[in-house]
């Protein structure tokens, strides 16, 4: 872990338990949301060691699909997005990954609106923080049930 002061390991004022596994991965999911730039319609998230092992006991599922709706680490709603995503028509599919990566905090999103496809990969490496590994997008990809 890599940290520069003691606030890096405190973390942000957040909602929830963990600052590595809700607002770190609310921090990769929101940056992700804003490189998309709207509102996507699917969200497929693949877990992967640490995250895919207590997404749920974190909020790491909850943080992650508040990230995707565009919420601030603080923002009430998060125990909620869930439900608030379904409300809002984003369909999410969560994906627990057995492959091995460099770090225990590894997500990859998948977001769509249809026609554009964005895939970034990040880690929460403590405090809040996140590293982006990878962003790849694609266009005109026919989007359906089983096409991710």
């Amino acid at each position: 872990m890599e940290y520069t002061s003691v606030f890096d390991i405190i973390g942000p004022i957040m909602v929830g338990p963990s600052s590595s596994h809700t607002a770190g991965a609310l921090g990769i999911a929101k940056y992700t949301r804003q490189k998309f730039g709207k509102q996507p319609i699917y969200a497929e998230i693949t877990l992967y060691e640490s995250f895919a092992k207590t997404y749920k006991g974190h909020g790491t599922d909850v943080a992650l699909v508040g990230g995707i709706l565009n919420f601030e680490s603080d923002d009430v709603r998060i125990p909620f997005a869930l439900d608030i995503a379904e409300k809002e028509h984003l369909e999410i599919k969560f994906v627990i990954s057995e492959e091995q990566t460099d770090h225990p905090n590894t997500v990859k999103l998948i977001l769509t609106d249809g026609y554009e496809v964005l895939e970034v990969t990040g880690i929460s490496i403590g405090g809040g923080s996140f590293r982006i590994l990878s962003s790849d997008w694609s266009f005109g990809a026919k989007w359906g049930e089983n096409d991710v």
